[in-house]
């Protein structure tokens, strides 16, 4: 739940737009407000027509447990190559 303070750094709605292979950037108070920093992993589900994005804590787990062992960057590269222009 956020608090009053994180509230008012927050606005009702912000708009974004979608980039290049559906990338979208989460604007930095919201991103703030919840605890989301890059790594973090996102479920994406459409819910009653709206695009709803849950923070999934067992990323974190399975990658601490891995760390050294994977990489996040090369993992995106690899499929990028695979996609067409």
């Amino acid at each position: 739940m956020l608090d009053p303070a994180q509230r008012s750094t927050m606005r009702k709605s912000d708009i974004v737009v979608v980039r290049r292979k559906g990338v979208i950037v989460i604007p930095k108070a919201i991103r703030d407000a919840l605890g989301i920093e890059e790594g973090d992993a996102l479920r994406v589900s459409v819910e009653e027509g709206k695009i709803v994005l849950r923070k999934e804590g067992f990323w974190e787990k399975l990658f601490d447990s891995a760390k050294g062992l994977y990489n996040p960057e090369e993992a995106e590269l690899e499929l990028d190559e695979g996609e067409p222009r």
